[in-house]
């Protein structure tokens, strides 16, 4: 994935320095289909701006043992999305959402977002760099992905039931599993990394953002690529639906 702007790295650990060295994350099938279809979307009108938070927590020091020197406590937020909601009901996502007129950029967009949904503290979170915008088709959201990095963790919990059913601190080691990883396939063959930890599924934008992070930061471990499952037959063994 090229394109990828730093901020403030200062003080950044070296196990989450990895995750956007040579430019950040290698663009996967799901990124590369979102951009693509941003590009067939452009003459229909000009997207919505949208951000979200890929927030990142851990021991600021590196386990030498471990692959990308990724510490035993190393952790990344996620929300689930109410399953009442009109769009993206029940998907697991990072979170954030649309662009206020009063928010300083995407940084501002994300960080808002993310304390309105899950009620963590800013000012614990350091943002380090942001991918590229990607393309979500249902909403018509350009979503700039918002790497941060939580300096100093604050509780987290769902604010408003009507918009999220959870809120969770999914450990790194959980997603890295091999048995916790493998391929969905949507009905018109649209195929995404997927993880399925704690009773959640998450793909998608969701998915590819993930991947994509831990394949360039070095802390994949080896995972059965040939692994590729029907999205909706994954969504219901976890109890949700597209």
């Amino acid at each position: 994935m090229n394109g990828v702007m730093r901020l403030d790295e200062s003080g950044l650990p070296t196990w989450l320095r990895a995750a956007i060295r040579h430019g950040g994350p290698d663009a996967d099938d799901t990124l590369a289909t979102s951009r693509a279809l941003r590009r067939a979307m452009s003459i229909t009108g000009k997207p919505r701006q949208a951000a979200v938070l890929v927030l990142f927590g851990g021991s600021p020091e590196p386990d030498p043992d471990a692959p990308g020197g990724l510490p035993a406590d190393a952790d990344v937020l996620l929300t689930q999305r109410a399953s009442t909601m009109r769009q993206h009901r029940g998907q697991v996502a990072f979170p954030g959402g649309a662009e206020d007129p009063g928010d300083d950029g995407p940084v501002g967009t994300a960080l808002r977002e993310a304390a309105e949904e899950t009620g963590l503290d800013p000012a614990g979170v350091q943002p380090f760099a942001l991918l590229p915008k990607l393309f979500v088709p249902p909403s018509k959201f350009d979503v700039t992905p918002v790497l941060g990095y939580w300096r100093a963790p604050s509780a987290v919990g769902v604010v408003d039931s009507a918009e999220t059913e959870r809120v969770v601190r999914v450990p790194l080691t959980e997603l890295l599993d091999p048995a916790h990883r493998f391929m969905v396939r949507g009905s018109l063959g649209y195929q995404s990394p997927a993880f399925q930890v704690d009773g959640m599924l998450v793909w998608g934008l969701t998915g590819g953002i993930l991947a994509g992070i831990i394949k360039t930061a070095g802390w994949e471990r080896d995972w059965d690529r040939g692994d590729v499952r029907d999205l909706e037959s994954s969504l219901a063994a976890v109890g949700m639906t597209l």
